[in-house]
């Protein structure tokens, strides 16, 4: 009589309508959703990250506030950031004796990008650290770049229809209820703590 190996046991095959392989199926398509929302989540903040490095780059170590009309000069500076790369492109396809579009899908993506950004300028708003308060700019310009503290930056939306009406006067204004508004939490967190 021929001796079983010790080693391994075979393993036990699964029927394919068994209340198990039902069980696996679903376990796996769970892990499968975890994993595409976990990367998506990831590539999203990667983008917010990028874009908030970019407008902490083009901040004026010197200047201490700022108003609405320099976050808008900002905004317009960076909806303008694939100038020279679609220059590129261009030159390379007005050279004569070519066929076809050469980065046909690059160039496209970044109209469709920057056609996105201008409407929301335009409309509701382009998200952007809010650096008209100077509490909330002294925190950006502090931030490291690491995406685990990105919740403690504040963005503020900016359109540009209320940058031609509002005057500075009332930006002050704005930016003084923000401060006082966040005091006001602070003292009411403070009372909580307290009790």
């Amino acid at each position: 009589m021929p001796k079983t190996q010790k080693g391994k046991a075979a393993e036990k095959v699964v029927h394919p309508y068994s209340r198990k392989a039902a069980y696996l199926a679903r376990e796996e398509s769970r892990l499968k959703k975890k994993n595409r929302l976990k990367n998506e989540k990831a590539t999203r903040l990667n983008s917010i990250g990028e874009k908030l490095l970019w407008f902490q780059s083009q901040l004026d170590p010197t200047k201490t506030d700022y108003t609405r009309k320099d976050a808008c000069d900002i905004i317009e500076r960076y909806l303008h950031r694939f100038d020279s790369e679609l220059e590129q492109i261009e030159l390379t396809n007005g050279i004569k004796g070519r066929q076809g579009r050469l980065h046909g899908a690059r160039e496209a993506a970044i109209k469709q990008t920057m056609e996105r950004e201008r409407e929301q300028y335009e409309g509701v708003g382009f998200e952007i650290p809010d650096i008209v308060n100077t509490k909330h700019l002294k925190t950006f310009r502090e931030w490291t770049g690491d995406l685990k503290k990105l919740p403690n930056i504040k963005l503020r939306k900016v359109s540009n229809k209320g940058s031609d009406t509002k005057n500075e006067a009332e930006e002050k204004e704005e930016a003084e209820d923000d401060q006082e508004e966040d005091e006001d939490d602070l003292d009411s967190e403070q009372m909580d703590e307290a009790v």
